[in-house]
């Protein structure tokens, strides 16, 4: 049993104690989940999306090894022990190619999953809920099914040849559009037991084979909608009755729990009643960005009012312009006239700015900020005025007024949340608190 079953178990066996899963590739922002999981002495489930990272590098430009070496590397420099942490894939199938018809978007997927696994991502989430270009729309629960035994199959083999510990899987046919709604002006449907029965017999059926059958038995979640998601502007708010009787269904299955997308925004009452109610795996993504945008954007505030303005980042102009010269990542997400088109770009909860922060232009404007801050260290009045949270960490002594220190300071009040939720009762000895350790490559 890894050290996820065994977290699952304890969870399954009454105790008040979750997963939380940081979906992002940002350095500030894996730096400061190390530094709360180290604080909080929990295990750090860093999942990379399928769209971030794959066989042809994603929009951030890593492969599956690539990401392995790139986390690992932080946590070298972060102290963070290897054998806490687990790499998991997030969204894993034809998504990024759901465009293309279904023999080519699943060709893409079945490299995808051999990639992931073969560099040591131990969590996989199979989700070919998606319908292909050539598919019917919705997508039959059966072939969503039957898509996913396929991508067991190709991960059970791909972990054995290389010598690593079998993956645990993630399965769910009811799957939140990543990154959040584009609306919630329609409402949330909370899965109804009866559905959650259904997918899960059907993924059952669909492992019957022998060669799956120990695969099924690593299933350790399948995905729902609780009733909570996010678009640009407003948040659903988890509303413990309306998934009291989806909660108590899970209770009478064995081994399993939840797992919920689109927690991000959540308040950290909600958060604890997720867990308590078997929702155990809880995702966070976009809040973690938003939060470092939230920091970097104070930042450059306050650089506005230390330095002339030829000395000056511009972080925010430039971000904007990089935005609106590469649209492609929020084209079809936000609609409105320009002024409110500017404004979802810098301040929307979908934070679609997270997918820039990557460029060129906008890495040299982040870098320039930080050396001007250093050069020019901000006094406490501009720091209580745009980070006031942060300039009491300093005056209690508990930070540093780097302006990176700054950032993961601002993006780890987020995540502590999620690792308040999921530590609680937590004994500090408990096995649990291990994880499969990123092998060295």
């Amino acid at each position: 049993m890894s050290a996820v079953q065994s977290l699952i178990d304890a969870h399954r066996h009454g105790q008040a104690i979750g997963l939380y899963s940081v979906c992002c590739s940002h350095e500030q922002v894996l730096r400061a989940a190390m530094q709360v999981a180290l604080r909080y002495d929990t295990p750090l489930l860093i999942e990379a999306t399928s769209n971030q990272v794959d066989q042809f590098g994603g929009y951030t430009g890593m492969t599956p090894p690539q990401y392995h070496d790139y986390v690992l590397e932080l946590a070298r420099d972060e102290g963070f022990p290897q054998q806490r942490l687990i790499l998991g894939g997030d969204h894993l199938g034809p998504n990024a190619w759901q465009k293309r018809p279904a023999a080519e978007a699943m060709a893409h997927a079945r490299e995808l999953i051999r990639a992931y696994v073969a560099a040591g991502f131990h969590k996989i989430h199979l989700d070919c809920s998606m319908s292909c270009a050539d598919d019917p729309v919705p997508l039959p629960d059966e072939v969503v099914a039957e898509r996913s035994a396929e991508l067991a199959r190709i991960a059970e083999r791909t972990a054995r040849d290389a010598g690593l510990p079998p993956p645990v899987y993630v399965i769910g046919t009811e799957v939140p559009v990543p990154g959040g709604e584009a609306s919630l002006e329609a409402g949330l449907a909370v899965t109804t037991p009866a559905a959650a029965a259904r997918t899960l017999e059907i993924h059952r059926r669909a492992f019957l084979e022998p060669d799956l059958a120990p695969a099924w038995q690593r299933v350790i979640a399948m995905v729902v909608q609780p009733g909570v998601d996010f678009d640009h502007s407003s948040v659903h708010d988890y509303e413990p009755q309306a998934a009291q009787a989806l909660s108590a269904f899970v209770e009478t299955q064995p081994r399993i729990v939840y797992e919920a997308h689109s927690t991000d925004y959540q308040s950290e009452d909600a958060l604890h009643a997720l867990v308590r109610d078997h929702f155990a795996i809880l995702k966070v993504g976009p809040a973690a960005t938003f939060a470092l945008r939230e920091a970097l954007f104070a930042l450059a505030s306050i650089e506005d009012e230390l330095l002339p303005p030829e000395q000056r980042s511009r972080l925010v102009e430039v971000l904007d312009d990089c935005m609106v010269e590469q649209p492609k990542y929020w084209q079809n997400h936000y609609q409105g006239d320009e002024h409110r088109l500017r404004l979802l770009r810098r301040y929307a909860l979908s934070d679609r700015c997270r997918y820039y922060w990557g460029e060129p232009e906008v890495q040299a404007a982040v870098e320039t900020l930080v050396r001007n801050l250093r050069q020019t260290p901000p006094p406490r009045t501009l720091l209580s005025q745009f980070l006031p949270e942060q300039q009491r960490a300093i005056e209690a002594g508990r930070l540093s007024a780097d302006p990176e220190a700054l950032v993961q300071h601002k993006v780890a009040a987020r995540l502590a949340e999620y690792a308040r939720a999921c530590a609680r009762n937590m004994d500090a000895g408990n096995e649990t608190t291990g994880a499969v350790a990123l092998s060295e490559r």
